[in-house]
């Protein structure tokens, strides 16, 4: 099962460069004086990104499997492992919202207040929750690239070294 331990260092970069850029945009995006349209861009980013980390925390969490589970690293691995699903409830839940706010009823119930935007990143009461969001998704992402890179630089994780 050596092509599992593999797998993992192989798919965690990508959602990494995604979610990171479609964060940038996105604040970019919400505080900017004047608007620069992003949005299809950012949520395309969010969404490829969200589908890359759920890849990534699945092959991580299969490629752990064999781990001893009472090795010095455990800890570090644990924080590596919740923070990166973290990563993926906090993007997943800005998405659903995003998701929500598109839908028929949703637009419905805002023509009834008369407030006229169709997406999320451009209505004025979202904007501060999803500032705070993106910047914890960000920081999340960071956090968990380090810990992982203290697993592997500092703890050997899953490093095969060949002949």
């Amino acid at each position: 099962m050596d092509w599992l331990t593999r797998l993992h260092p192989a798919t965690v970069h990508f959602p990494i460069a995604l979610l990171l850029l479609g964060s940038a945009l996105s604040l970019l995006h919400l505080l900017r004086r004047t608007p620069v349209d992003l949005k299809a861009s950012i949520w395309l980013l969010l969404g490829l990104g969200w589908i890359g980390g759920g890849i990534a925390v699945l092959t991580g969490l299969l490629a752990q499997v064999n781990l001893p589970p009472d090795a010095p690293y455990r800890s570090v691995l644990n924080f590596h492992i919740g923070a990166g699903l973290a990563v993926l409830v906090v993007y997943g839940f800005l998405l659903y919202r995003g998701w929500l706010y598109r839908g028929a009823r949703a637009q419905k119930a805002r023509q009834q207040r008369g407030v006229t935007t169709t997406d999320l990143l451009d209505d004025a009461s979202a904007r501060g929750w999803i500032i705070v969001i993106v910047m914890i998704g960000a920081i999340l992402i960071l956090m968990t690239g380090w810990y992982g890179g203290v697993l592997v630089y500092e703890f050997g994780v899953n490093v095969t070294l060949n002949g």
